[in-house]
């Protein structure tokens, strides 16, 4: 007798050995056709596996994230097939699934790739798929599998088998093609129905530079053409929503080459934008009992030796910063929260002096390599709205759900509204990966989750997704156009407060170690001001816009009454500005468009004469000639609308 037990709770009894298909098509034979994939005991198989024995099993279909894996990672192998064929003589390296879609590094020694050839790659994947064929897993051993690629003289394939144990080696074959793979398909080729190739790159083999350069092909696919042409509608859309092309165009990020890779340089605009989301947060954390500090960008490798990070990311980091003292090292500082671990340990603090809750809009800097910088959302110096709060054990649940608290009032003011939690726990079959006893995981994981329901939110956990020193809770944001981020993070930590001998005097008058909260709604400002001008399309809100009015005269004649109406604008608070220049209207009115200014005042001698203004929206709306306070109502209105009060 066979015990499945399914997400639910509920269980299933056979007397024979089962798939997962089979246990699917116990539940229903309409579930069963939408099946694609399947995880048992936290490992994901093929539907036609045998369930030998007793264990929980889940059954992913498309709407699964992890559906969506399998679907891509078998449309990887139809690519490799695909190639092979069109292609002879090509050499297949890796081709994995990716966060949307698929790609497949290859050596083409006899031709050259290009988007001339997508339409080629695409008919004959389509081929392939249509003809239905299963996905079969087989167990090879590492002779066997050595001198199949040796043979093929494959050299990618050979260095990838050495690596790996004999008797874990398996191939994946389907139609007239196998390949090196570690399984996780769906059943059949003929669930491809739509594919599109999107682009191909040069990709140095295991990511060396001094590796062959090969050919990375990206692709995707659906298991309906509908849904490929709504994809495809979106990575149009998305273009529209590029960061990198309204920074330009709104005048708010540059880079430069001289300056070093992954260094933004914020313009006026951009940085007042900055400030305004600063000032947003830090008038929030006041209220909430935050007190702000300031630490400096480099500190002793030993600081950071001490805090773990060194070990785990010094070889990919920027390296030691040698000084004319012999034998003393600095490092550009790669995380906050060693340097406010020294600040709490320069007084000694009693139980009644907790929680203390310390902030810093602090700069960090990360070596990250250049293949993998991308705009703002990628770079090596970015600013993180960061905070460390040390509390007692009994204060770490309220101090928790506080934190969500906050990250909800950032989420709503900013129009965030469509996201989920997620709980990122440790991989307990590493525990390698990891610093710290298994008592205090266990039990900084438990608070996550207690916060986590307490607070009623949807909620998701991943294991393997926790940082280093701790579990955390990561919110998975959707933006307009329904793509996922991770922002904003809170994270239980016990065991840098052991590292750095963090204390305080409890009423038994002996010494206590602190649990530490690491925080930010933000995450890193650079990556959550790059989300939020794909988001709103660089229509942010009218608080945080760096100019929300701009007054057009019609012509020189009314520069006079514009002066005034932009002091009343000034004297109102509202951040205004004239376009005296020479300029026609409509090339005035253009203009503020492009630039995404929410409203344009025009002024003439109507205006002029009846002390008014006219109004007009972005977009088009037209409010007509009113008065100038209703307009700054108006824009106050607005304000109050989406800028939502902070409540303790």
């Amino acid at each position: 007798m066979i015990t499945i037990t399914l997400p639910d709770g509920s269980v299933r009894k056979y007397e024979k050995v089962v798939t997962p298909m089979d246990v699917a098509k116990d539940i229903s034979e309409g579930f069963a056709r939408n099946v694609i994939s399947a995880k048992f005991n936290d490992e994901i198989i093929e539907t036609s596996s045998p369930l030998k024995f007793d264990g929980s099993l889940v059954l992913y279909t498309w709407k699964d994230q992890q559906g969506k894996q399998a679907f891509w990672h078998s449309s990887s192998h139809v690519l490799a097939q695909a190639l092979q064929e069109l292609y002879p003589g090509v050499k297949l390296s890796i081709g994995p699934a990716i966060d949307n879609g698929f790609y497949y590094d290859v050596e083409t020694p006899d031709t050259t790739i290009s988007d001339k050839d997508f339409k080629t790659i695409e008919n004959k994947m389509i081929e392939i798929a249509r003809g239905k064929h299963d996905f079969k897993m087989k167990s090879v051993s590492k002779k066997e599998a050595l001198l199949k690629y040796q043979q093929e003289n494959n050299p990618y394939k050979v260095e990838l088998i050495e690596n790996l144990t004999d008797g874990d080696i398996t191939f994946c074959d389907h139609s007239s093609f196998t390949d090196l793979c570690r399984g996780g398909h769906i059943p059949n080729t003929g669930i491809i129905k739509a594919v599109k190739i999107l682009k191909v790159a040069g990709a140095y083999w295991r990511g060396d530079e001094n590796n062959t350069q090969l050919t990375r092909v990206y692709g995707i696919s659906f298991p309906k053409q509908k849904e490929l042409t709504q994809h495809l509608h979106l990575l149009e859309e998305a273009k529209k929503r590029d960061h990198r092309k309204l920074g330009k165009q709104l005048e708010l990020f540059t880079f430069s080459q001289k300056v070093g890779q992954g260094l933004p340089l914020w313009l006026p605009k951009g940085a007042a934008l900055r400030s305004r989301l600063e000032d947003f947060l830090k008038k929030a954390q006041q209220l909430a009992g935050y007190e702000m500090v300031v630490t400096p960008h480099i500190g002793q490798k030993e600081l950071y030796v001490t805090s773990g990070h060194y070990a785990k990311y010094g070889e990919d980091s920027f390296q030691p910063i040698k000084t004319p003292k012999e034998d003393e090292e600095f490092l550009l500082k790669p995380m906050n929260c060693p340097h406010h671990c020294e600040i709490y340990n320069s007084f000694q603090w009693s139980y009644k002096d907790l929680p203390k809750r310390f902030a810093e809009f602090g700069t960090v800097y990360r070596y990250e390599q250049s293949g993998e910088l991308h705009g703002l959302t990628r770079v090596r110096g970015f600013t993180q709205d960061d905070a460390h709060i040390f509390c007692t054990p009994d204060q770490l649940d309220q101090e928790f759900k506080n934190v969500i608290d906050l990250v909800l009032y950032v989420f709503g003011s900013l129009g965030f509204e469509n996201f989920t939690a997620q709980v990122s726990l440790r991989d307990a079959e590493h525990p390698e990966k990891y610093i710290g006893s298994k008592e205090n995981w266990e039990k900084a994981e438990q608070a996550i989750l207690n916060a986590t329901i307490d607070k009623g939110l949807d909620y998701t956990i991943e294991y393997g997704e926790a940082a280093f020193y701790g579990p955390k809770l990561d919110f998975m944001v959707k933006d307009a156009l329904g793509r996922q981020w991770q922002l904003g993070t809170i994270q239980v930590d016990y065991n840098l407060p052991e590292r750095f001998d963090l204390t305080y005097k409890g009423s038994d008058n002996e010494l206590h170690r602190p649990v530490m909260i690491h925080r930010a709604p933000f995450g890193s400002l650079e990556r959550f001001v790059a989300i939020l001008l794909e988001h709103t399309a660089g229509n942010f809100p009218l608080w945080l816009i760096p100019e929300q009015v701009i007054i057009l005269s019609i012509s020189e004649k009314y520069e006079k009454y514009a002066e005034k109406v932009l002091n009343v604008m000034e004297n109102n608070e509202i951040r205004a500005l004239v376009d005296n220049r020479s300029e026609t209207m409509g090339k005035k009115i253009r203009d503020a468009e492009i630039q995404k200014i929410p409203y344009m005042i025009i002024v003439g001698e109507n205006e002029e004469n009846a002390n008014k203004v006219s109004v007009r929206r972005h977009g088009g709306e037209d409010f007509g000639m009113i008065d100038i306070d209703e307009f700054s109502n108006i824009i106050d209105t607005e304000i109050k609308k989406t800028l939502k009060e902070f409540i303790v």
